[in-house]
């Protein structure tokens, strides 16, 4: 699963270039509020379409299982709509896929639209003269539609936590880093050192998280490997994030392997690391991804952590919500 997961995943930095590239078609027209639930994707294709080899393969990608879940949980709740029955109600969706097979068509290929219909919405549409066009459409570029629908979705998770946001945050966390993360109300500090910030919205049965640390850059080959990362992971939050007992506290999980992949977002390169923590010592767990990358100064290798605890609830969307703050991430001189 972590393979295939990392395969498809590859595809952000393109994913990006396509965001940029959408067109707001009704740019100066007020449009309706989106309708649907985060993560949702509403796919209009023919129902032979939706139950043969083209629905598969969408399925495949857009609702494989989430990674480093203790449940199973799609990347996203899919439902079809037949292309006959997309009327207006529909087309007031926050994320559509529309299948558009015609012999008619004037070209094929990908096309991408944000606020078509309604604010703020993505439209990814495939254009081909036959069904077997679209599916060799679809698994050429499916990496990139995820890409693109989970961008949307942290998009709208950034622009909330700005409107919204807890600004007394915004100190600890450039005093460490030299940059700014949005995070919105109902996150609290609840540790602060020279080297270490621990941010946290702690709710009875769901809490999520956000640390902020540093490390000084002692090597000059290996920095970014995985072993690397984890075990400065692991030394920094043994010293920082302890259990609810004594002698207990935060480490990485050995039982399936983190994985790591090179990512590059608004202009910033970071190191993505995902897998799952635990508390050495006791039963607690649960999902965790990290950005690594340099200070400005390139002293240091900066950190930006999510993880969430949940044991009660499936974790796709709560995680999906702390990790969308790390892509908030700006250096202080480029925040207007």
């Amino acid at each position: 699963m972590i393979m295939k997961y990392l395969t498809r995943l590859f595809a952000l930095a393109a994913c990006i270039l396509a965001l940029a590239a959408c067109k707001n078609d009704k740019k100066g027209k007020l449009l309706p509020n989106v309708s649907g639930k985060a993560g949702e994707i509403l796919v209009v294709i023919d129902r032979a379409q939706w139950e043969g080899n083209l629905g598969m393969a969408i399925r495949s990608v857009l609702a494989d299982d989430c990674p480093y879940l203790a449940q199973r949980e799609p990347l996203f709740t899919l439902s079809n709509v037949p292309t006959g029955t997309f009327n207006a109600m529909f087309k007031m969706h926050r994320n559509i896929l529309i299948i558009n097979i015609n012999p008619q068509n004037q070209s094929t290929g990908m096309v991408y639209h944000s606020n078509q219909w309604a604010q703020p919405q993505v439209v990814a549409q495939v254009n081909a003269y036959d069904e077997e066009g679209a599916l060799a459409l679809f698994q050429e570029n499916g990496a990139l539609v995820a890409e693109y629908f989970e961008q949307a979705e942290r998009d709208r998770i950034i622009a909330n936590a700005k409107l919204y946001e807890e600004s007394s945050l915004r100190d600890p966390v450039e005093k460490i880093s030299g940059g700014i993360l949005h995070c919105p109300s109902g996150y609290k500090l609840r540790k602060a050192t020279d080297n270490f910030v621990w941010i946290a919205d702690e709710k009875q049965y769901v809490q999520q998280y956000v640390l902020v640390y540093k490390y000084p850059v002692t090597l000059t080959k290996g920095l970014f490997t995985l072993d690397n990362i984890i075990s400065s992971r692991n030394r920094i939050l043994q010293e920082n994030v302890p259990g609810m007992f004594e002698g207990t506290y935060m480490t990485t999980s050995t039982a399936i392997e983190p994985s790591m992949r090179y990512l590059r977002f608004h202009g910033r390169e970071f190191v993505e690391t995902r897998g799952f923590w635990e508390v050495q010592g006791d039963f607690m767990g649960g999902p965790f991804v990290s950005h690594s990358f340099y200070s400005q100064d390139g002293k240091d290798v900066i950190v930006l952590e999510a993880f969430v605890y949940a044991p009660k609830y499936d974790k796709r969307q709560y995680l999906r919500q702390v990790e969308s703050l790390l892509y908030s991430f700006e250096w202080k001189k480029d925040v207007k």
